[in-house]
């Protein structure tokens, strides 16, 4: 627009149809005419119209000719077009609206019936463009809503897993380094298209955070058992061994709210599957084979692995190459076998992870008084 007015572009080879409709709109719009199709051309790289008027009949370019190559290119598509013309066949009507013509117009056309037509579809176009901006509006808000309620849900989870964290005082940075290794592997999946079907519909913003839940059910466990300073008794195992029913169990009560939350269902599989065996020797239920969900399997790996490399009271740490070769040797036996060949790809890169992971969290800790000192205060 100049100056508030609404520009309206007039294309006619005749010059005194070009002389009278100037005439007839000037008073409400600027108006710029132009004697065909090139011209046309030439002028919408430096303007953009609001409408535009289009005679048919014009050499060299007709309107129907001007009218394609305006709908294909992206810049111009959207301006609305008006078809002038001396032809009051419906062939012809037909025809230019089917190349997206906006209204068909015959010459000698009357004044107040052209402002008319043109003030209802610029008013149309105007509704447009405003519902456009409040949807492109509307989606912006609930995209920075959707972050706003992800980031809280990432800090409450990140809390709640720190203060799993913090009771089992053997197994620190566990869960940052489970994560990344898992996505590792899911990264890997989608890359070879492995498992495509159910991997490709899962939405990576969810289902990496919701591993941090995995052990969650450790919280139930006492102190005594989680913390004891040696081998657990076969019992004291069997107790061990509820945290991946409890955990699954606790999800499950907040899903019956939130039953279609993505996030929840990855979680809850994470949590109540990552100890199920390839051969059915696992806990809690003795799933076998492909009947334990992906996610499960998946973690299973992420879970040993970094379990093999930390320290425990009752043993030292694997080296990575240790536990490289005990991953492997699980193959069809306590792992899915595909993801181990995968991991075994892989391998290098988890060993990185647990380098990075573990220089971090001694940089975290430096700052802090030892363990043996806290004990001392405790």
């Amino acid at each position: 627009m100049k100056n508030g007015r609404q520009v309206i572009f007039l294309v006619d080879d005749n010059m005194a149809n070009l002389t009278a409709g100037k005439t007839m709109l000037r008073e409400y719009y600027d108006i710029f005419s132009m004697p065909s199709g090139a011209k046309l051309f030439e002028l919408l790289k430096k303007i953009t119209p609001d409408l535009i008027l289009l005679d048919i009949e014009m050499p060299e370019m007709n309107g129907y000719e001007a009218l394609e190559k305006l709908k294909a290119d992206k810049n111009t598509r959207d301006i609305p077009v008006i078809f002038l013309t001396a032809r009051n066949d419906p062939g012809s009507e037909l025809q230019g609206l089917n190349l997206g013509a906006i209204d068909y117009i015959s010459k000698p056309f009357s004044p107040p019936l052209l402002l008319k037509r043109i003030e209802n579809h610029l008013l149309i176009r105007q509704q447009q463009t405003a519902l456009q901006d409040y949807n492109d509006n509307l989606q912006q808000m609930v995209q920075t809503r959707t972050r706003q309620v992800v980031a809280l849900q990432n800090s409450v989870l990140s809390a709640v897993t720190e203060m799993v964290e913090f009771r089992d005082d053997v197994t620190g940075g566990h869960i940052e380094r489970t994560q990344s290794y898992l996505k590792l592997l899911v990264d890997k999946l989608l890359a070879e298209k492995i498992y495509w079907e159910e991997v490709s519909a899962w939405n990576l913003e969810f289902l990496i955070p919701s591993a941090q839940l995995h052990d969650v059910g450790k919280i139930a466990i006492s102190d005594a058992i989680l913390n004891k300073p040696g081998k657990l008794t076969a019992e004291e195992f069997g107790i061990m061994k509820t945290h991946a029913a409890i955990g699954e169990s606790a999800i499950e009560g907040i899903m019956k709210t939130n039953a279609d939350n993505d996030f929840l269902h990855h979680a809850k599989l994470f949590a109540g599957t990552h100890h199920e065996k390839w051969d059915g020797s696992g806990y809690p239920r003795g799933l076998r084979n492909s009947i334990i969900p992906l996610q499960g399997r998946l973690m299973a790996i992420a879970d040993v692995y970094d379990a093999l490399i930390a320290v425990r009271p009752y043993k030292q740490p694997l080296s990575t190459q240790e536990a490289e070769r005990i991953i492997i040797e699980g193959r069809e036996t306590h792992f899915d076998p595909v993801l181990v060949d995968l991991f075994r790809e892989l391998a290098p890169q988890f060993a990185l992870v647990a380098e990075h992971c573990n220089a971090a969290l001694q940089n975290k800790l430096k700052p802090k008084a030892s363990a043996d000192s806290l004990k001392e205060t405790a």
